[in-house]
């Protein structure tokens, strides 16, 4: 009871307080509050104009969502039952601030540069679309060294596509005709919804005790379902997430396919989520570490045969094309210039300890990438010594790993944080409701415990 719990267990501060406020309700408000601000103050203070024209649209996108969170509220105080404050309803409003905050401006954007303004697209769509042509017209989506440095000064940086070979699927529409509804940005909304669509899915076939009617676990369902409504929230109406589906988007569809990967691993299908987090290391090399946390995670099942089939299987198999086309194209454009030894050199400059440790410290590259080096052993040594035996700990060692290489790296950019902060908000949807039918009551252990 209550009445009997220690002061200072009262007293302490969880999360999951927050979390589930008014129902969770008082966080959704803070969400989409805060979003707008960040929305309007984009709209007057960028730089860039592509996120100005994102910020112009998408603070009355958060608006509407921030003004139907409160009349929730006002209702929720009258009728806490009413199935408008209710978890259906919450995500109703999700989809709704994701349409306003991410697809409107998207759209709105693609067809404006459609029309002819040159200012509404940042220029990784760009590089995307001229893979996808490369890739139809001469079999590898990569330009050569020598090919790069004939370009104009000006132009090279864009001749370099820093992706794997998988990306410039997504490019290949344009190639094809020039309309808005072949930009790369559209192809990026609808990878990632459908990849997302199928991780909610998939997390929500998880059998549940509460099928049985043991009223206790149709609770433990109803706050999984909510973690999952959190997770979804965190790959989409985050600004940092729609800001980036609408202006770049590049980096969505990999988030959208490591977190369904995450999700099968959680429903027990070791092999597709192989495949799926394969997918999505032949568009990116940031789901290359989500990769080898899975399979180490698949090992532990007796399934890291299967899991390393489709993640290391797929990337493999999309880069041997261009390797066969021209080896040397690739090596410059996904090792050399990512390395930082292309004829030109990212102008990712972020304000993290490794930029700064590298740009202000004699040897100041060394010694970041000493520590990068070093993080990566670290995580390595606690893989090896405690691997993750549930999809939970996968996405947390994944998402605090992630978070720390970025924080390290001597070139990297704000809105990669998208990946660690949703992989993280993505880990309490993972855990399964079912493992309570075999759980051992309290006491049943004679004082032994288990862990996750």
């Amino acid at each position: 009871m209550i009445a009997d719990a220690p002061t200072a267990r009262r007293r302490r501060w969880h999360w999951r307080t927050l979390d589930t406020a008014a129902g969770g309700l008082a966080l959704d408000l803070g969400l989409y509050t805060v979003s707008a601000i960040f929305a309007a103050i984009t709209a007057v203070t960028s730089t860039l104009l592509p996120h100005r024209a994102w910020g112009a649209v998408a603070a009355f996108g958060y608006l509407a969502a921030t003004l139907v969170v409160i009349a929730q509220l006002l209702l929720r105080r009258r009728s806490p039952t009413a199935r408008l404050v209710g978890l259906p309803a919450r995500w109703a409003v999700t989809g709704l601030a994701w349409a306003g905050a991410a697809l409107l401006p998207l759209l709105w954007q693609s067809i404006e540069r459609a029309s002819g303004r040159t200012d509404r697209a940042q220029e990784e769509v760009l590089v995307v679309e001229q893979a996808g042509t490369r890739l139809l017209e001469h079999g590898t989506p990569y330009l050569g060294p020598d090919a790069i440095a004939a370009l104009p000064p000006g132009e090279q940086l864009l001749g370099y596509t820093p992706y794997q070979p998988g990306m410039a699927m997504f490019g290949l529409p344009r190639a094809l005709a020039d309309t808005w509804w072949t930009d790369s940005r559209v192809w990026f909304a609808v990878g990632t919804a459908l990849a997302l669509a199928l991780a909610v899915a998939a997390l929500r076939k998880t059998p549940t005790t509460a099928a049985v009617g043991h009223r206790r676990d149709a609770a433990m369902g109803q706050r999984r379902d909510a973690a999952l409504l959190r997770g979804v929230q965190a790959a989409t109406v985050l600004p940092i997430c729609a800001l980036t589906l609408a202006t770049g988007g590049d980096d969505l569809p990999v988030l959208a396919l490591c977190l369904l990967a995450l999700a099968l691993a959680a429903t027990d299908r070791p092999g597709r989520a192989g495949i799926a987090v394969g997918l999505a290391g032949a568009l990116k090399l940031f789901a290359w570490p989500v990769a080898l946390v899975l399979i180490v995670w698949g090992l532990t099942r007796r399934a890291g045969t299967r899991v390393a089939a489709g993640a290391i299987g797929l990337p493999v198999a999309a880069l041997l094309p261009a390797m066969l086309v021209d080896h040397d194209a690739l090596t410059e454009n996904v090792l050399r210039f990512p390395l930082g030894h292309g004829l030109v050199t990212s102008p990712a400059q972020s304000p993290f300890p490794g930029y700064l440790i590298a740009n202000a410290m004699p040897a100041g590259r060394l010694i970041a990438a000493a520590l990068l080096v070093a993080t990566g052993v670290a995580i390595a040594v606690r893989l090896a010594r405690r691997p993750p035996r549930t999809a939970v700990a996968t996405a947390l060692i994944c998402g605090y790993g992630l978070l720390a290489a970025i924080a390290l790296m001597p070139s990297t950019r704000f809105g990669y944080l998208l990946y660690p902060l949703a992989l993280l908000t993505w880990a309490p949807a993972l855990h399964r409701p079912v493992d309570t039918l075999t759980a051992p009551a309290p006491g049943e252990l004679s004082g032994r415990t288990t862990s996750a």
